[in-house]
């Protein structure tokens, strides 16, 4: 193993707008549009939006920071980076670059349903009002042996093409492209929307708190999705924070990069429910809402195919800015650690991802007698080992690293560029990330885990 004396320079981001783009397209992807408004449709709608809020900056703003943190601090991915901070903790990147292994296998599944349903909407096939029968057709789609590995691999190389580019002139390059497409395309559906007769009950169901609805569970909800949306706890904002350069503002990155994340999130509520409530469907059509709902609402709206064109398109680009990060994570660690040129570890590690979701896709039809977790599926056990134990995990080890090992106060001096940035939080940062962050993060995993 060479030292880092003798590594090559590392790549960095070109820009500022470049990074916070990509970190941001991390962060937004299928958790946006996909599972935060059926999570908010399952979890009392206004109540759900409030609490998540909420947890966003205590939770969400926090970890962000320190990720960010160790990653610019270091120069690492997350392997290297706990290493060469306190070897203790190295265990702690390895299951973040596990995660992002474990999540980007079945994510890219999901991402190869979305190109499907993209050929559906060009080809005319949004004609159908009936959930029922498009919940048939769903069904024998994703049950289907053959053409769901198919798409799974199209979705593949696309985030392959992206990552074998760099971060500068791969990552950085097509998320300039991608996240400004997604945003104008989302204002549009939004726009459609709201102009749909009775889209208003949309609206303020999901607008309007009504605090009845508060419970235990759905702050857990709120809690536990706010983890999945951000990225945090696999140790892909650690990997792109090792590319920033040393002058960089952590802290303004850190409310940004949140704040996109949330308005984008709410932005696809705004898009999806009203319409859902419009055409007097179940706002808890829970993860059918995207494949099984809105085909059936764009089959009822003026020009609805034209939408439903755009709507799987943003689906599609969503879905791409968080798997090339998850894919980055797994080929940075490759690169710092085994020394490997980029595009082979890109092609290798994909490739092994690829065949890793294999078994998750005919978990849902071939394979579906096969439960190794809990009585779930292939699909759904590999979303909650990673989901439920490593990302919880990552992140509460990550608190109790900073908050009692390695040290706040040399944490505060990188957040801080030695003094030079003033952090008017740093106190209240400081005492989240030592307490109050990594309780809830504990509370989310014992409740992930079923224990309560």
């Amino acid at each position: 193993m060479s030292s880092n004396n003798e590594v090559k320079p590392r790549d960095q981001w070109g820009s500022k707008i470049g990074f916070i783009l990509a970190a941001s397209g991390s962060a937004v992807g299928l958790g946006n549009l996909w599972k935060f408004p059926f999570m908010a449709g399952q979890n009392g709608g206004g109540a759900f939006v409030l609490i998540y809020f909420a947890i966003l900056f205590i939770v969400g703003f926090t970890l962000m920071l320190a990720e960010l943190t160790i990653g610019r601090k270091t120069q690492l991915s997350p392997v290297g980076a706990y290493r060469s901070l306190d070897k203790r903790f190295t265990w702690v990147g390895a299951i973040g670059v596990l995660a992002g292994f474990l999540i980007l296998s079945f994510y890219s599944v999901v991402g190869g349903w979305v190109i499907r349903y993209i050929v559906k909407a060009v080809t005319g096939a949004f004609t159908i009002a009936d959930p029922e029968v498009l919940g048939g057709l769903f069904v024998s789609f994703i049950t289907n042996p053959i053409e769901p590995i198919i798409y799974h691999l199209i979705f593949m190389i696309l985030t392959l093409g992206i990552v074998i580019g760099g971060i500068s002139g791969g990552i950085e390059k097509y998320s300039k492209i991608l996240m400004p497409s997604l945003f104008v395309m989302m204002i549009l559906i939004m726009i459609r929307s709201l102009t749909l007769p009775n889209a208003m009950e949309g609206v303020r169901f999901l607008l309007v708190p009504d605090f009845s609805k508060i419970t235990g569970d759905v702050v857990l909800a709120a809690l536990g999705q706010v983890f999945f949306s951000l990225s945090l706890g696999m140790g892909a904002m650690i990997t792109y924070g090792s590319y920033l350069s040393k002058d960089e503002d952590l802290i303004s990155s850190s409310v940004q990069i949140p704040l996109i994340d949330t308005a984008i999130a709410l932005i696809a509520g705004l898009a999806i429910l009203p319409a859902v409530f419009s055409f007097g469907f179940d706002p808890e059509g829970g993860p059918g809402l995207l494949f099984i709902t809105l085909p059936a609402v764009f089959s009822q709206m003026p020009l609805g195919s034209v939408f439903g064109v755009i709507f799987f398109t943003l689906v599609l680009f969503a879905a791409l800015t968080s798997s090339i990060s998850l894919l980055e994570v797994v080929v940075s660690y490759v690169v710092d650690e085994w020394k490997w040129n980029r595009k082979m570890a890109s092609i290798v590690l994909g490739g092994i991802i690829f065949l890793m979701g294999v078994p998750s896709s005919l978990g849902m039809g071939l394979w579906s007698d096969i439960r190794p977790i809990m009585g779930k599926d292939i699909f759904d056990s590999v979303d909650f080992i990673a989901s439920n134990v490593f990302l919880p995990l990552g992140g509460m080890m990550l608190c109790i690293f900073i908050g009692w090992f390695w040290g706040i106060d040399k944490a505060l001096a990188e957040i801080t560029n030695n003094g030079k940035l003033n952090f008017a939080l740093a106190g209240a940062w400081s005492f989240l990330i030592k307490f109050i962050a990594p309780v809830a993060i504990l509370v989310v995993f014992i409740q992930g885990l079923g224990i309560f």
